[in-house]
């Protein structure tokens, strides 16, 4: 990669898991009535609903994490927590006009594999039972290696569950234990061979790029690991160093960090590595393998991005479910409440447990449909509507620079993103982030490149 272009380019944005991103929504602003309404509107234009449902229990604080979570070795916490989730599952299927057609669930934390496989089982199957559960629908969680057993891969394949995360993040004995995490390579292993013999349509790792005294040595010994065990996706993430935001990662400083072009450059190197073993390069940070239904979608054009990350499965409608889960209508995002107690609290009063939220103008919507055909093809093209849209062409203004560096091309009413400009697909989305140019953050607030 150009050095003068990462240098020109390095500055904090957002990942575009949403538009307009969290920063941008406010406290307390979606009231339970509004937020029933935009859930009706979502489900009259389909009855298919996405679940994330966040399990936020860990036995151990691993320091890198950026996720909300509560660290606990009580696994009394396990049955409370979980009726509180089936709880917050009735006041929305009260609140729809209909059963609704479940695509996707994804069980996301913490550590999901920190509840036993009897209690998956105890919050999965009546929510299960309460929707349509169509041929197509994909189930998938996140593993942690040095908790996930045979039985809990194998309870929740019974529920129809074929995919698994496998968080490996970096396979070197002495980076594990300077960000505090316990596994071993033989444990992944292991995890990804009980899952292919159970029946398990895709196996994903996490790895991680930009960890601290990584070097590229490591990245290409992640690689030949990877090579060996041949994972169906791989999610090879960028740390971000957010210590303002998440205290834990004061266990180590920007000195022991790979930064800039440093860090860019591990990147490069897993990305042309991955690429050579046969994986397919997927939006932004992700790979796959040609067979597996992330890449078919992403040559098809059907990826979508939601808070969930990539997926195949696109729904009007994402329900969170959980302490500091979020749902997106398309028309407005909410967030509950991020403290366990608190959230428990206000599903116990019957109430839909909402901290912040955000309902989409017009503009919003025109933008945001922009951004994610970046984020998940390097392409978009205008629509008449979009003529309404004057942020749009004020961001079409701010590419002049990119442009002229070769990282887009603009066509009569079209913009894609060059090869040279992949790197800096986060730049290219900012452009069009009307609310980051009208009230840029005075304080840290997003990660770097």
């Amino acid at each position: 990669m150009d050095k003068f272009l990462l240098e020109k380019y390095d500055r904090p944005a957002p990942r575009y898991t949403s538009y307009p991103t969290a920063p941008y929504w406010q406290d307390n602003g979606m009231s339970a009535e509004s937020w029933r309404s935009h859930l009706i509107e979502a489900y009259r234009q389909s009855a298919d609903i996405s679940l994330y449902i966040h399990l936020p229990y860990c036995e151990k604080l691993c320091t890198y994490c950026g996720c909300n979570k509560r660290i606990t070795t009580n696994h009394g916490v396990e049955q409370p927590y979980i009726s509180s989730i089936l709880q917050e599952w009735q006041l929305y299927l009260q609140a729809l006009p209909g059963k609704p057609r479940l695509r996707e669930i994804h069980l996301g934390g913490g550590t999901p594999t920190f509840f036993s496989p009897a209690n998956l089982r105890q919050l999965l199957e009546p929510i299960l039972a309460s929707a349509d559960v169509p041929p197509d629908f994909e189930g998938s969680f996140e593993a942690h290696p040095a908790s996930t057993s045979h039985e809990h891969l194998q309870a929740l394949y019974d529920l129809g569950f074929r995919r698994v995360s496998v968080g490996v993040q970096d396979f070197d004995p002495f980076i594990m234990s300077v960000i505090n995490r316990s596994q071993t390579e033989e444990q992944v292993a292991q995890v990804t061979a009980w899952a292919r013999a159970i029946g398990y349509a895709s196996v994903n790792f996490d790895l991680i790029f930009g960890l601290p005294f990584q070097t590229p040595d490591h990245i290409r010994a992640n690689v030949a690991k990877v090579k060996a065990m041949r994972p169906d996706r791989i999610a090879f993430y960028s740390y971000a160093h957010v210590p303002w935001i998440k205290p834990s990662q004061r266990a180590y400083s920007e000195a022991d960090l790979p930064l800039g072009a440093d860090k860019r450059a591990l990147y490069e190197l897993g990305c042309d590595l991955l690429l050579e073993t046969g994986y397919h390069e997927i939006g932004m940070d992700h790979f796959a393998l040609p067979h597996d239904t992330l890449a078919q979608a992403h040559a098809a054009g059907r990826l979508h991005r939601n808070f969930m990350g990539y997926t195949a499965a696109h729904t009007y409608l994402s329900i969170g479910l959980g302490a500091s889960a979020i749902g997106d209508t398309w028309t407005a995002f909410a967030q509950n409440e991020k403290q366990v107690e608190a959230y428990q609290a206000r599903v116990a009063r019957g109430e839909f447990p909402l901290i912040r939220g955000y309902a989409l103008s017009a503009e919003d919507r025109i933008l945001r449909r922009h951004i994610l055909n970046l984020m998940c093809q390097q392409h978009t093209h205008w629509r008449n509507e979009d003529s309404r849209c004057p942020e749009l062409y004020a961001g079409l203004s701010r590419l002049a620079e990119l442009e002229a560096d070769g990282l887009v091309v603009r066509g009569d009413r079209a913009l894609t993103i060059t090869e040279a400009g992949r790197p800096f697909l986060r730049n290219i989305c900012l452009a069009f982030d009307a609310h980051y140019w009208a009230a840029q953050p005075q304080t840290p607030v997003f990660s770097r490149l």
